[in-house]
């Protein structure tokens, strides 16, 4: 690590096979607007951290097996801590050997580890962030939801003064926030604004300690699922990406189950799926990111998720 006029800079190792490319890619179609940003090669976004703020800037080493860290302003004095956070952000703990070779010995699954080897789950920078996005984009697509949650971020976030980077110049809303604003005429149901608000306040509240590390994802599940709005796709959703849990399955994804079926036409819902999808075990989730990553490579697009 290295400190100069409040910048910071960590190199963080990963396991290769590492598809750099396609998670910045999978970052940069969900990108939040004036939030975060992917761009010139690297994913950028402002952050605090225990009272301090700053921008996270983050790209591949151009020779080295490792992601580079760069952070600007007071939080760089925190750099040693948000080590961890950026890392699992990044799925840099993942050994895409030993995942590859246990999925690769499904037919199905096969092509796909050999086309993109180091494929990773993208992780999320906040849990909470990453519910609100999953709660806005409920039967709506990865562009429209974007739209929704830079309305949301101009209507309930909080511009930040003097920022450097004009395209990250935003706080994402806190729970408070979010939970308090009017959300008329944001371009959601009725229905979805009152989940979306409903879940804010129990997280503003303490009812649902979403980023609290110290809390079991079988709890968080229940919570979560408790939740009015709140199904079983969105939580599953939220555990592969926000508490890292390699085998998570978001059965009722649309593109998943239209994968699935294409290759058996026998197996149309996930009741019918999972006997299938059960040995993808414990790695269901970059099981998904194969899926969805494969229709991405068609479309030339951020779908999937």
């Amino acid at each position: 690590m290295s400190t100069l006029d409040e910048v910071a800079t960590l190199e963080l190792p990963f396991k290769p096979p590492f598809d750099w490319p396609r998670l910045l890619r999978f970052f940069g179609g969900r990108a939040t607007p004036g939030v975060e940003a992917v761009e010139d090669g690297a994913y950028r976004r402002a952050i605090d951290w225990a009272g301090d703020s700053g921008t996270l800037s983050v790209r591949l080493h151009p020779r080295k097996r490792c992601l580079v860290a760069s952070m600007e302003g007071p939080v760089s004095r925190h750099a040693d801590a948000l080590a961890a956070p950026i890392a699992k952000m990044f799925d840099l703990h993942a050994d895409p050997k030993k995942i590859g070779a246990e999925l690769a010995a499904d037919p199905w699954l096969a092509p796909l580890v050999e086309a993109v080897p180091g494929l990773r789950v993208p992780g999320a920078w906040s849990g909470f962030e990453l519910v609100v996005r999953a709660i806005v984009g409920q039967q709506v697509s990865v562009k429209a939801a974007t739209t929704i949650i830079g309305r949301l971020v101009q209507r309930a976030g909080e511009r930040i003064e003097g920022h450097p980077h004009e395209d990250t110049a935003w706080r994402f809303p806190t729970p408070a926030a979010l939970a308090a604003v009017d959300l008329a005429q944001i371009g959601m149901p009725g229905k979805r604004v009152a989940a979306l608000q409903g879940f804010a306040h129990a997280v503003a509240t303490g009812d649902v300690p979403l980023d609290n590390n110290t809390a079991d994802s079988d709890s968080l599940r229940a919570a979560l699922l408790a939740l009015p709005g709140i199904g079983p796709w969105t939580v599953e959703y939220v555990a592969m990406r926000a508490w890292r849990d390699a085998d998570a399955w978001p059965a009722w994804d649309l593109v998943l189950m239209q994968s699935i079926c294409a290759r058996d036409p026998s197996l149309v819902r996930p009741t019918q799926q999972r006997a299938r999808t059960d040995t993808w075990r414990p790695w269901r989730a970059y099981a998904a990111m194969h899926l969805w990553n494969e229709v991405a490579d068609r479309a030339g697009a951020a779908r999937g998720g």
